[in-house]
């Protein structure tokens, strides 16, 4: 890695407020009679990747929106750098990154002429333009495409250099909306590796949203969210521990009977998730032979595994995490847009 430190990197994990670079409390935004966000509270440390974990539409985009002064909160305080969203809006967005998930780059430049229409937009000295293009396409692996028109970029490309652009200006906060959708887990992972080393580099505060669950495991810490409400924060492992023991799924001649022998018979709440059931137990090796001998229908397939974020989502919930109408992102990256040009 080449980016000079902005400053010293931090393993941050507890979020407090003593070095918060982040701090939401009360928030709240409504569109007319529809409340998008109910009044979360929440604060990112210094450094940390912090992940906001929830199905689209669940108020996810939305909050990244007020964070990055793209939306004016209806009730309720966020800060960001140290600075107010409401009073100091440009002051946040000249100290912050961002990677929208709709594409949002000029297929028709090269990737160099994309950097360096940012670094001019950000107000990056002329005398060190050169010097932050070759740093930004060096840590993202670019540097032999750019020159190559971004019309012959994949998607995992495009997505590298739109990280490489979100941190061209050496911002304090990265904010990424959903960063790898639609990303094949090999692109996804290649794209999580670079995130990393950055963070590692630089002490750059990272804050992404997400409903990939594996995406998820790699942030420090996780905030669920769920109609506009955080239903969970801790790290992944902190979250996996509020559902404990193993996880039996099973499939039957008929789900909706077995659900009442499970509980009937054995005291034990199946929850449905599409065709399946998931069974939360202490000793799963130990519970299977018990489940088969309990019910009077033919059992298709059973298995036995380890808690994962999904888990935790449907016991939280009471359902899997669901793809739903997205939070009009494209909307959002128009409004930045807009005020980019306008300041």
């Amino acid at each position: 890695m080449v980016l000079s430190p902005a400053r010293p990197p931090q393993e941050a994990t507890a979020g407090d407020s003593v070095d918060a670079v982040i701090t939401v409390s009360g928030l709240v935004k409504r569109y007319g009679t529809v409340e998008a966000v109910r009044g979360i509270d929440l604060s990112v440390a210094r450094g940390e990747i912090f992940g906001f974990l929830g199905p689209n539409g669940a108020g996810k985009s939305t909050t990244i929106s007020v964070l990055c002064t793209l939306l004016k909160p209806t009730a309720g305080t966020a800060s960001v750098a140290g600075l107010d969203v409401n009073r100091d809006p440009d002051g946040i967005r000249a100290r912050i990154g961002l990677v929208f998930q709709d594409p949002s780059l000029d297929v028709q430049l090269s990737a160099r002429e994309n950097l360096l229409f940012h670094a001019m937009a950000y107000g990056v000295p002329r005398s060190q333009r050169k010097q932050r293009i070759a740093q930004a396409l060096t840590t993202v692996d670019l540097t032999d495409r750019a020159d190559a028109l971004v019309s012959t970029f994949s998607g995992g490309m495009k997505r590298r250099l739109e990280i490489a652009r979100g941190i061209l200006h050496h911002p304090e906060v990265l904010f990424l909306d959903e960063p790898t959708q639609g990303l094949d887990p090999q692109t996804r992972a290649k794209v999580w590796e670079h995130l990393r080393e950055i963070r590692a580099s630089t002490g750059l505060t990272v804050f992404m949203t997400t409903h990939y669950m594996e995406e998820a495991e790699w942030c420090d810490r996780i905030a669920i969210i769920d109609h506009g409400t955080i239903v969970a924060l801790g790290t992944p492992d902190e979250l996996k521990a509020q559902v404990g023991g193993d996880i039996v799924v099973l499939s039957t001649a008929d789900n909706a009977s077995a659900v009442e022998e499970i509980a009937g018979r054995l005291g034990v709440q199946a929850l449905v998730d599409g065709e399946s059931l998931r069974i939360e137990v202490a000793d799963g090796s130990a519970f299977v032979p018990q489940l088969i001998m309990a019910l009077s229908m033919p059992v298709r397939n059973v298995t036995v595994r380890r808690p994962s974020l999904d888990d935790v989502f449907l016991k939280l919930t009471g359902r899997a995490i669901r793809e739903e109408e997205g939070e009009g992102r494209t909307a959002m990256m128009r409004a930045f847009a807009m005020r980019r040009g306008g300041r």
